[in-house]
């Protein structure tokens, strides 16, 4: 593992798509003292350009390449992040690790379990970190929570609910790669449900089988608009069934994790971000008041975000430790989502044990019940 910093020491930092999610990583990289943006690369030189004078801090713009080629080899970098689509992020991790570079990866990772096993051996082999940003797993609140429930106050989970209900009509499918297995990977499972599915899981830890059905109702993909099934998890011994959903087609949007345990239900309904309003836990009728009351959330509220999870990336690699839980495990939700497309193909229960097969470590294309009339397709 890489040195730690000294307090003089400013770490470098690069950063590969200067689309709308940039600006999420550069605005936290704007909080950091001892973090400067150095060099961002995009394929439109103009993009680049803009995004470089709108992040320049203290008079110093970062430079701009038109590839990862060039900013590798001409700008001195600790760390890059790779803010482009999933389809190229495994050959450009290798890329920055083999540079010298740790590398941190927006969700999904990868566009399969193989591709992410190249990129977690590359950085063992280069002994360079590699963060994935789940930054849904980051706030006060799941903190709080987790705690919580890893002590048992809430007593056993025994259900879930983790539904991400979002809205994406025709426009949204006219960038090319969208809505296609070898442009995007997946359908809406794999771009907008690993979200909550990542945070389920570092709630409730590891999982036992999935199964799925993948759907096409309405738009005009080749991959699922609407996902529906069940994963099992194992909270401390005990099994505990949740059900899942992911869709495009709900005008209402909600993004919703809801934990029934046996003395207590915990409830998370948000969109694409949380604080403490978005939170509440119910008691059971049988729990001493005085007792709820300890539950209660902290005073000091943390949201949700990416300043949350890079600060905490950005401390490991000052302090020269590996990538903190707050960034790691990068395969758990890879995995869960492989088996619920597996499943959705067999028409059967994947457990995660058979993730090991090498057949289910590739690519996630598979069936999709196509239920569109064709007087209602678009």
């Amino acid at each position: 593992m890489p040195e730690a910093t000294t307090e003089s020491t400013r770490v470098r930092a690069g950063i590969l798509g200067t689309g709308a999610v940039a600006h999420l990583h550069a605005q936290a990289l704007a909080l950091m003292p001892r973090v400067e943006l150095v060099a961002v690369s995009d394929s439109s030189a103009d993009r680049a350009a803009d995004f470089a004078a709108r992040w320049a801090a203290g008079g110093a713009v970062p430079s701009v390449h038109d590839s990862l080629e060039s900013m590798l080899a001409t700008a001195e970098l600790d760390v890059v992040h790779l803010c482009t689509p999933p389809g190229g992020h495994a050959a450009q991790t290798n890329a920055v690790v083999g540079a010298g570079c740790d590398a941190i990866v927006e969700k999904p990772p990868a566009f399969s379990l193989a591709e992410l096993d190249s990129m977690t051996a590359a950085a063992a082999a280069a002994g360079r970190r590699l963060a994935v940003v789940f930054q849904q797993r980051t706030g006060s609140a799941v903190q709080h929570v987790k705690r919580l429930l890893d002590a048992g106050a809430f007593g056993a989970p025994r259900f879930a609910i983790c539904h991400t209900l979002w809205h994406r009509d025709g426009d949204y499918y006219e960038v090319p790669w969208r809505g296609t297995w070898a442009g995007e990977g997946g359908g809406t499972l794999l771009s907008h449900g690993i979200h909550q599915l990542d945070l389920l899981a570092h709630l409730l830890g590891e999982w036992r089988e999935a199964s799925a059905t993948l759907w096409r109702l309405d738009r005009d993909l080749e991959t699922e608009d609407l996902a529906t099934g069940t994963v099992l998890f194992e909270h401390a011994g005990t099994p505990v069934v949740a059900s899942v959903v992911s869709t495009v087609l709900a005008p209402r949007e909600q993004s919703i994790i809801r934990l029934d345990c046996e003395r207590a239900t915990i409830e998370l309904v948000h969109l694409y971000g949380h604080g403490h309003d978005h939170w509440r836990i119910t008691p059971a009728q049988s729990i001493d008041p005085a007792e709820a009351a300890q539950w209660a959330l902290p005073e000091t509220e943390v949201a949700s975000g990416h300043d949350v999870l890079l600060a905490e990336v950005y401390a490991a690699i000052a302090a020269g430790q590996p990538v903190p839980p707050v960034a790691a495990e990068p395969a758990r939700a890879l995995e869960i989502v492989t088996a619920l497309y597996a499943s959705a193909g067999r028409g059967a229960v994947v457990t995660r044990h058979e993730l090991a097969d090498p057949a289910l470590r590739g690519p996630l294309g598979t069936a999709v019940r196509d239920l569109r009339s064709t007087r209602g397709r678009r």
